[in-house]
Formats: C-alpha cells, sequence, structure tokens
C-alpha cells in the first residue's frame, strides 16, 4: 500500500468553500456565517464591497467578475465545492459553475423543486425569503424554481430586514427577527392555503428553523440542509467492513 500524501493545495480537510457578503450583523448559531453552524469544516472567502443591501436590493450589478476571482480563489486554497451566502445569488450559479468547475449551489431556492417532488398532489412549496419585492423571475428561474412559486418576504417587520439588509445597526434582536420569521410564515400560510412545505431563501434564517416548525406544523428546508447534503457527497460516510 502506498505511504504517500497527495499534495497541490494550500489547504486540507475543507472541502466546502462559502462565498461571503461584506456585512457586519451579529451572525448567531445557525446563520452560514457562524463556523459553529457546521458540523464539518469550511473555507470563507468575503467579497469585498458585495453588500447585502447591493446584492438583494441591487440584483448584485457589476459584482459578478469579483466573486468569479472569489470563487477561483477558494478553489485553490482547497475547496472542492463551492456555496454563497445569499440565496439572490442563484443569479450567478451558471456562471461559477462554469469558471471554478468544481459543484456550486449558490442558493436555497435550488430545493424548491426537491421538495416539490415530495409533496402528495394538491401541495405546494413556500418560500420566505429576507424581501419579496427584490425576489424577481430572474432569481427564480436560476434556481430552477416555478414562477409561480408563493414567496413572502420580511420586508415589514420590526428587526430582521432593518438589520440584515438596510444595516441599521450591528446588533441582532434574536426575540425581534425570530417573530419576523414566524409572521411571514403565517401570512404565507393565510394567503395559500395549498403550501405543504417551506424553503427558506435567506442563509440568515435556520436559527428560527425550528421555532417555524413548531408554530406552522409543516416541514422547513433552508441552507443548513441543503448543505448538509451537499456535503455528504464531498465526503460520504465510510460505513466499514460488514
Amino acid at each position: 500500500m502506498s505511504n504517500i500524501a497527495k499534495g497541490g493545495t494550500a489547504l486540507y480537510g475543507a472541502p466546502l468553500g462559502i462565498l461571503m457578503l461584506e456585512a457586519r450583523f451579529a451572525r448567531i448559531p445557525g446563520d452560514m456565517g457562524n463556523a459553529t453552524t457546521w458540523p464539518f469544516p469550511v473555507l470563507y472567502r468575503v467579497v469585498k464591497g458585495a453588500s447585502p443591501e447591493r446584492v438583494v436590493l441591487h440584483g448584485a450589478a457589476g459584482l459578478l467578475p469579483d466573486f468569479l476571482a472569489a470563487a477561483e480563489d477558494l478553489v485553490a486554497q482547497g475547496a472542492e465545492a463551492l456555496t454563497t451566502n445569499c440565496g439572490f445569488l442563484s443569479l450567478f450559479q451558471r456562471e461559477l459553475a462554469a469558471r471554478v468547475r468544481v459543484p456550486v449551489a449558490t442558493s436555497s431556492l435550488i430545493q424548491v423543486p426537491w421538495v416539490q417532488a415530495t409533496l402528495p398532489p394538491g401541495r405546494r412549496v413556500g418560500v420566505i425569503t429576507v424581501a419579496a419585492k427584490s425576489l424577481t423571475p430572474r432569481h427564480l428561474e436560476a434556481a430552477g424554481v416555478a414562477l409561480d412559486t408563493p414567496v413572502v418576504g420580511t420586508e415589514g417587520g420590526r428587526e430582521f430586514y432593518r438589520v440584515l439588509i438596510l444595516g441599521e445597526k450591528d446588533d441582532l434582536d434574536i426575540s425581534l427577527a425570530e417573530q419576523d420569521i414566524l409572521d411571514a410564515g403565517r401570512t404565507l400560510l393565510a394567503r395559500h392555503n395549498d403550501i405543504g412545505a417551506l424553503v427558506l431563501e435567506c442563509t440568515n434564517m435556520p436559527p428560527y428553523a425550528a421555532a417555524l416548525r413548531a408554530a406552522l406544523g409543516l416541514p422547513v428546508f433552508d441552507i443548513y440542509s441543503m448543505i448538509t447534503w451537499f456535503h455528504a457527497g464531498l465526503r460520504p460516510r465510510a460505513f466499514g467492513t460488514p
């Protein structure tokens, strides 16, 4: 048996790279940008100038070259697959995958067709996003999401949108943020009585997924569910010899 360790990259043991927006709000456990969220090591790269406001409210205009460069850097460092910390970056799915030529999953929205396939007839997936008015058909099409998918945002809330998108303060009132997510979920169900499961677009929403599941009684999928699935393909569990 060969006893030679393979080289060629700068870092090892963290096959998943995460492209991060440039922001200063608190990232609590469960948030994609909190490294304790993940049960495996990850590589982070902050894309300078990619503020949440610029990406979400202005369609990430002019930022594609910066994301491509950051993606190439992560792959050079040792990432075997890439994701991002904003569901609105589904816009760059095709370009990123073509440039780095490793698996890329830009957005939690990619799960919507998968989840839809699990539901009984007459039920469909609903999406909760940080900003419904900014989630355009282009974002949905890039993630393979049907354009008639019900979507509700948190724009009218008291904390989540104001802190994460408008950047009104660095600190986050967790209780108020959770209430904003719960209110959005209840609004979604009040408007559409055929919802059978939820997908959370925003990568800052996983800390509230359990509370949402308890309040609404529906399955909830988010960036955590997607990335743990994604990583399982990068490092399949070895069960040993029977």
